[in-house]
């Protein structure tokens, strides 16, 4: 039930969310190899991550995170991104999603708080799952994508 109420929170703003981390990406001193990426891919990324943290909490695949990072992480070595500059790119897409669900969420220690139609209420409970599970799929996020970009050059090495 939470991870449906987060999904449609986060597609209702997932714009403005997908631009807040684009922008922060193309400026950022510790990701300078995105300023020259298409913006229309790093978009489809974002809002794709985003999409697939919304599915995994309301069934959690492994096989679709791999799938989906280890080829990001084959992608973006072809591109030349660092793998430092593609893990803080993570890291700043999950702090970006932490403090949007601060701002829209609203901690109900009562109970009988009432909450503007915006803001989704959520239990200390709720907070703590819901931490745990955005922190368990960055981190398989994390570990496909360092993966897949390992894998790339013994793939292209490998290749007749």
């Amino acid at each position: 039930m939470l991870g449906a109420r987060l999904l449609l929170l986060i597609q209702a703003h997932s714009g403005a969310l997908t631009r807040e981390v684009i922008e922060d990406l193309t400026t950022n001193t510790m990701t300078p190899a995105f300023r020259r990426l298409g913006v229309a891919d790093l978009e489809s990324r974002v809002a794709a991550l985003y999409y697939n943290l919304g599915k995994w909490i309301g069934d959690p695949d492994e096989h679709a995170v791999r799938d989906e990072y280890e080829e990001m992480g084959a992608t973006r070595f072809r591109e030349r991104v660092p793998i430092s500059e593609l893990i803080y790119a993570l890291i700043l897409s999950k702090k970006h999603l932490r403090r949007y669900i601060r701002e829209h969420g609203l901690v109900d220690f009562a109970g009988d708080l009432v909450a503007p139609a915006e803001l989704l209420p959520l239990t200390l409970y709720s907070v703590q799952e819901l931490n745990y599970q955005v922190g368990e799929f960055f981190d398989r996020a994390l570990y496909y994508l360092a993966r897949g970009y390992e894998a790339e050059p013994q793939v292209r090495f490998n290749q007749p």
